[in-house]
């Protein structure tokens, strides 16, 4: 990665569905810090024009007028597979182009009047260099680490896929975490408590949905159990409010706008606001003009009605709290703490439903949700980079793994060699069922590695398919191989194995054969490649925009200074005149076009003035008087 500052800090990057957060730990607490818009959270968004790449704020701002070029909510999209069931159902409201690439989702959009893919690691790179920039803005210096933070429902494709937008980005990714986790060390942080204290953790966020349940005890903080939905948010909700909208204008105007881009793109926005507006009224009400087809479009919507719309997606909320309770043996009534994260439980539906179900106890609002996983990350970041602090000095996270993980036996039955909710890291090993082998003295095996609690591999996920290749003729039988599964600290799999026929113990390295989407050395390295290139390219269009709104503040600053001259300047008048006129002509105009033109038009308005200042006020004659390039008609 590069040179690392001894003076650099290891930042924490809560990457969003729909909005991310970076934070930092300085003076002896976690920073969150602003973008340059002031926002303490950005948009995780990018957006491509024919002139620039866009990212975070500016990227949203302009969503409605660019629909196909924007993309957002790629985090729905990280790790999976294009004929996911889930990622088909987004793909009917995203405006955006999803495309299958070698059975992997790709977004296509236009950019510098060419066609471009990018898979969701790239772009999922770009949200991650955006908040790797406003740290660099706050802290004065390159930023190197970071931790950065996943749903706990995440799956081993989805954290690997994550890890590698982070180093595409640039960035040494420390160690992933998982966003319950993170939220509960900025829970007991803030709480400093003492004794030991079960606490659950109810994040519902833009797109995903976790619930963990922890014990905390003087520093320790050991996840018990988590659950989730790795595809449930406020997204989902919008979505809703977008349907219903789009049915109420049908039936206005016995016209469907569901195929018009833009329009769904304007009103998936006033949706999003009306949502966020009925967490804190009963009834609001959107209006846009000419929506669709030239109409106006005016209506309103009650709290009531926006709960019973989402009324489904709600109750799913309560599935996973009573499989973490169950797994962890904890009964409801011993929870002492529930701890509500992400923007969506700001719904007041949402608050009633977990209260009532925890017999009525109040849920603790005391963090912010949108910033409570980015706190924990920070805190991460800092302990790993060896930053010691008294607060922090005994803390500890054990996580758990949120699948099983196994291969499969005879009959095509899963073998689970590590059982969900198991403490991480770990490290298991096994012996591999003889049904791998097909044949006799054959020197290579093949078998799968599977994913999650079905009793059948059928119902399960594939995670690749590997080869034991080498392998020794056995002299009788088949082959006993020994299969050992390791989960590492960011909950990734890694898998290998070792042959003990010969009872000499001959460990074989695994080859994955089908590496279900995972990006290779070579497409990590080009894609970050790339990603140097783009920002290259970003920094050049800035820099370029900078000196031509520079040359514009001083072209109309002249002006204006002339207006208010009573002496009326009309030889330097009308250079400036021409000046402007140059530049309202010159919008694609490069950078030093820019700086030359401003000097001309810089040297012939000082030595104007001066000889006005020779002549004692009075106009200068046409001695010494230079007419400037833009004058006469070139550029």
């Amino acid at each position: 990665m590069g040179y690392h500052s001894p003076n650099s800090k290891a930042i924490g990057i809560d990457l969003g569905t729909t909005y991310s957060c970076v934070g930092v730990w300085q003076n002896d607490r976690v920073e969150i810090i602003a973008n340059d818009q002031g926002n303490r959270t950005t948009p995780s968004y990018v957006a491509f024009t024919d002139d620039e790449r866009l990212l975070g704020d500016a990227a949203k701002n302009q969503a409605s007028r660019n629909p196909h070029n924007t993309v957002f909510d790629v985090k729905r999209l990280i790790g999976r597979k294009f004929d996911d069931a889930e990622v088909q159902a987004d793909m009917k409201h995203f405006p955006f182009k999803i495309v299958s690439m070698k059975g992997n989702p790709y977004i296509e959009v236009e950019h510098h009047g060419e066609t471009k893919r990018f898979c969701p690691e790239e772009i999922s790179s770009m949200v991650l260099l955006k908040m790797k920039k406003i740290a660099e803005a706050f802290l004065g210096t390159t930023v190197y680490d970071s931790v950065v933070t996943v749903p706990a429902y995440f799956n081993d494709s989805q954290r690997q896929a994550t890890k590698d937008a982070g180093r595409i980005s640039g960035m040494n990714v420390l160690r992933i975490i998982n966003e319950p986790s993170a939220a509960a060390i900025a829970y007991g942080l803030e709480r400093n408590l003492t004794g030991e204290h079960n606490v659950l953790i109810f994040d519902l966020g833009g797109g995903t949905f976790d619930v963990s349940l922890l014990t905390i005890e003087d520093g320790a903080f050991e996840v018990k159990a988590t659950a989730g939905d790795a595809h449930l948010g406020g997204e989902d909700f919008d979505t809703c409010l977008v349907d219903y909208f789009i049915q109420e204008f049908k039936r206005k105007n016995k016209k469907d706008m569901s195929l018009h881009s833009r329009a769904v793109r304007r009103l998936r926005t006033a949706c999003e606001r009306a949502k966020r507006t009925l967490s804190s009224a009963t009834r609001t009400s959107i209006e846009i003009d000419s929506l669709y087809a030239g109409i106006d479009f005016y209506s309103s919507i009650t709290r009531a009605r926006f709960e019973e719309l989402c009324h489904d997606l709600f109750q799913r909320t309560l599935d996973p709290v009573k499989k973490v309770l169950s797994d962890s043996k904890i009964d409801k009534g011993n929870v002492h703490e529930i701890v509500l994260v992400g923007g969506s439980t700001r719904i007041p539906y949402v608050v009633k439903l977990v209260s009532d179900f925890f017999n009525g106890k109040e849920l603790n609002k005391n963090i912010n949700p949108e910033e409570a996983v980015a706190y924990g990350a920070a805190v991460q970041a800092a302990l790993i980079s060896g930053v010691t602090s008294e607060k922090t000095q005994d803390l500890v996270v054990l996580d758990v793994t949120p699948f099983s993980l196994g291969t499969e036996t005879a009959g095509g039955i899963m073998n689970a060699l590590i059982k969900r909710n198991t403490i991480i890291p770990t490290k298991k090993t096994g012996l591999l069922s003889t049904s791998s082998t097909s044949t006799d003295n054959q020197e290579s095996i093949l078998f799968q590695v599977f994913e999650g609690e079905r009793a059948r591999t059928k119902d399960n996920k594939l995670l690749g398919v590997f080869e034991l290749s080498d392998i020794p003729p056995p002299y009788h039988g088949t082959p006993e191989i020994m299969v050992t599964f390791d989960i590492d600290v960011n909950g990734i799999l890694n898998v290998s194995a070792s042959d003990t026929t010969t009872g000499i113990s001959n460990f074989i390295t695994t080859t994955i054969i089908n590496d279900m989407g995972r990006l290779s050395e070579e497409e990590i390295e080009r894609m970050t490649i790339e990603a140097e290139e783009y920002e290259a390219e970003d920094e050049a269009f800035n820099t370029r925009i900078t000196v031509k709104n520079s040359f514009e503040l001083y072209a109309y600053g002249l002006k204006q200074s002339l207006i208010n001259d009573m002496c009326k300047l009309s030889k330097l008048q009308s250079v400036v005149d021409d000046a402007i006129k140059w530049l309202d002509e010159s919008q694609e105009g490069s950078k030093d076009e820019y700086e030359g033109t401003q000097k001309e038009l810089e040297a012939t308005a000082n030595s104007i003035i001066q000889k006005l200042y020779v002549a004692g006020g009075a106009p200068g004659g046409e001695d010494g008087f230079r007419t400037p390039s833009f004058c006469r008609g070139s550029r």
